[in-house]
């Protein structure tokens, strides 16, 4: 396909999302078929879709990278994102659905709502981002249409409203009643994929007119305009109904349902024309706010190729042959080949060199990337994730990323001695591209650290490693990511640096105050200084001096978080006061009120779901109780299961998996979800303190 521009209007920029094997990728996969980009249908069992390239998804079956690639269908462009269903690599999900402006998301018509589909339910609500369900799998023995979209209801608090409802139940799944349009829908062995269209079969009459009825109702409660229409008691035809939908959609009040079975091809188109009429264009999502990083005001672009750029660069790839890959959305202004940027992050010039479309690992050149589009950089050596891209004429910062801290950290190390050195940079290049992986090094051992998400995580990255940089290494046991806290407040704590040496000395003096913080809340800083008693120009480095403690530590040498530091006073010498004098003496300070403030340990908690015929809860049960685990709920399922929900220290969840294989003969399964830090005895934890 050409890689040419649709009017913004007609443009789609959406995610697929869900818990892990609920089908998104056969979705990606059944919509690059139908809208031409491939002509055979992939699997994910025998490696042959086209969004999961990378070798290890292959051989998996799960999603790793989160894959972008682009389609048209009814005269749109969508630029759809696949991304990753397990909790180690949510960060590929939290990005993505940073600069998407919709997205579908894909519920298990057996389970219904799953831990990780809460996660990403709660990360668009954070962005906001308008969505569409598709209760996939609908032709599996326990399938539910109603009982899964009541999950949907009931634990996520979403106002749904059913376009659809199934013809067919279980392996007997054949269609869909369109309720909008009040037709059926009916995919046969002979239609290559294109259902037969035809009247609501009559045994299905009666209860596709209650859900339509129903569906007018959800809309109604959702839009003034439809309410006024369907209280004066007038026929609601499906344009009017289709036009307050799509208000109620983009509004956020409302999150219309579709059905479907993606491997057997079903219900895809439906959902293809669903999210043309419901999900937004960029010009419906409207201005885009930022920050001038000079004097710190709002400044609103529209989304128009004639407003200044602003680009927000949201994922890095350092492709073997092609080298460092920026992934931005362009919310405003233009970019062609060529062009000169500036990045306001870091206040850096930068050229743009090859614009690229992508579709998964495969590049379309571009001469121009336009507003509303998503597209990727090439020669943007010293641009990273969540650097905003600009005019150097109109500088504009716009929020940046966010995302998790690591719960795990394990020592890593070559083979041989000579491969240190190619090792140390592939391990750059990787937490270049993946910002929960962070790397540090361990100043009782020398050792290089790697923190990551998740054992599959520290698993995956020594596989590439080896695959992609030819790097034999090994890694030591993975050991959890604890980290420290206050419990009472420390009020007016000083620090004093002096030195003096034969010319100039140095000479730092702060007065900090401690108080604990919020759970999550990381560190906080607040200058309180009034009259000048540390002069302005010292007050970062007073704030890197904070950061500095906090990392070191103090009760167990882990870093220390939830903390609200205020600078309080201080005060300066004429001519020795250095930044970083400042910065030792706010660490002095620190160090010091950590003493006092009466300091604990840190724990991650998980959100945990075992799923185990009902035969062996018992024996379930009784392991998680010898892991600490606190048993929240027991529910029955489909098929004779039942699921144990509760919330489970990280810690004691090593080697979880093959015991829960053992007492339930290989049948019983289990997804995890990092939930908070808690508070734990160092004795329980088994973590030594500092001497």
């Amino acid at each position: 396909m050409a890689a040419t521009s649709v009017p913004i209007a007609g443009i789609r920029n959406i995610g697929v999302i869900a818990h892990i094997d609920a089908g998104k990728t056969t979705i990606t996969d059944r919509i690059l078929f139908h809208t031409g980009r491939t002509h055979r249908l992939g699997s994910v069992d025998s490696g042959t879709t086209v969004t999961d390239w990378m070798a290890q998804e292959r051989e998996r079956g799960i999603t790793i990278v989160a894959a972008a690639i682009s389609a048209r269908w009814r005269d749109c462009m969508i630029n759809l994102i696949d991304t990753p269903g397990h909790i180690d690599f949510t960060a590929e999900v939290q990005r993505s659905l940073r600069v998407l402006d919709g997205a579908v998301v894909v519920f298990d018509a057996v389970h219904g709502v799953q831990p990780q589909s809460e996660t990403v339910w709660r990360q668009a609500d954070r962005y906001r981002v308008p969505r569409l369900c598709f209760i996939n799998k609908m032709d599996r023995i326990g399938a539910d249409f109603e009982r899964a979209v009541a999950s949907v209801h009931e634990r996520l608090g979403a106002r749904v409203a059913c376009l659809q409802m199934p013809v067919g139940h279980e392996v007997a799944f054949e269609g869909l009643v369109d309720l909008l349009s009040m037709q059926a829908l009916r995919w046969g062995a002979a239609q290559e994929g294109k259902p037969e269209c035809g009247p609501v079969p009559a045994d299905y009459r009666a209860a596709a007119e209650a859900a339509r009825e129903r569906l007018i109702e959800a809309v109604a409660e959702a839009d003034d305009e439809l309410l006024a229409l369907y209280l004066a008691g007038g026929d609601i035809g499906p344009e009017p109904l289709r036009t307050a939908l799509r208000r109620a959609t983009l509004a956020n009040r409302l999150f219309p349902v579709c059905c479907g079975a993606a491997l057997r091809d079903i219900g895809v188109q439906p959902l293809l024309d669903c999210v043309v009429d419901f999900l937004p264009s960029p010009l419906d999502i409207g201005d885009v706010q930022g920050t001038d990083p000079d004097s710190g005001l709002t400044i609103c672009l529209a989304p128009r190729d004639e407003e200044p750029l602003a680009a927000l660069v949201f994922k890095i790839v350092n492709d073997p042959y092609a080298g460092h890959l920026a992934y931005a959305r362009i919310y405003s202004g233009m970019v062609s080949a060529g062009m000169a940027l500036h990045n306001a992050t870091r206040n850096r010039k930068e050229r743009a060199g090859r614009l690229l479309r992508m579709y998964a690992n495969h590049r379309e050149n571009v001469e121009a990337l336009h507003a509303g589009e998503i597209g990727a950089f090439l020669g943007l050596n010293q641009t990273y994730t969540g650097d905003t891209l600009c005019d150097a004429e109109h500088p504009i910062t716009l929020e940046t990323i966010t995302f998790p801290e690591p719960v795990l950290r394990a020592t890593v190390e070559p083979k041989t001695l000579a491969e240190h050195g190619r090792m140390a940079e592939a391990l750059r290049q990787l937490t270049d591209e993946d910002p929960t992986l962070q790397l540090s090094l361990d100043e009782d051992s020398g050792q290089l650290l790697i923190a990551a998400m998740g054992e599959l995580h520290l698993e995956i990255l020594l596989d590439r490693l080896e695959r992609e940089y030819g790097v034999a290494a090994k890694m030591g046991r993975p050991r959890v990511a604890y980290k420290e806290t206050i419990t009472r407040e420390v009020v007016a704590q000083e620090g004093r640096f002096v030195h003096q040496t034969g010319g100039h000395g140095q000479y730092g003096h702060v007065i900090l105050s401690l108080h604990p913080g919020a759970r999550g809340s990381g560190i906080r800083f607040e200058n309180a200084i009034t009259g000048g008693a540390v002069p302005r120009q010292f007050i970062p480095a007073v704030a890197q001096g904070v950061r500095d403690a906090a990392e070191i530590g103090a009760l167990a040498g882990y870093p220390v978080t939830d903390i609200e530091v205020r600078l309080e006073g201080g005060s300066s010498h004429s001519v020795d006061s250095s930044e970083f004098a400042y910065r030792a003496a706010a660490i002095q300070a620190c160090q010091a009120a950590f003493g006092k403030g009466r300091m604990v340990l840190l724990e991650p908690m998980f959100r945990i779901e075992v799923l185990v015929p009902t035969e062996y809860t018992g024996a379930a049960l009784a392991q998680l109780g010898a892991r600490r685990a606190e048993i929240e709920a027991v529910a029955p399922c489909p098929g004779d299961v039942e699921a144990i929900a509760g919330q489970v220290p990280l810690a004691e969840m090593f080697g979880y998996v093959t015991e829960l294989r053992s007492v339930t003969q290989g049948h019983g399964l289990y997804s995890m979800e990092f939930d908070h830090y808690a508070e734990v005895e160092l004795e329980v934890a088994g973590v030594p303190p500092r001497n």
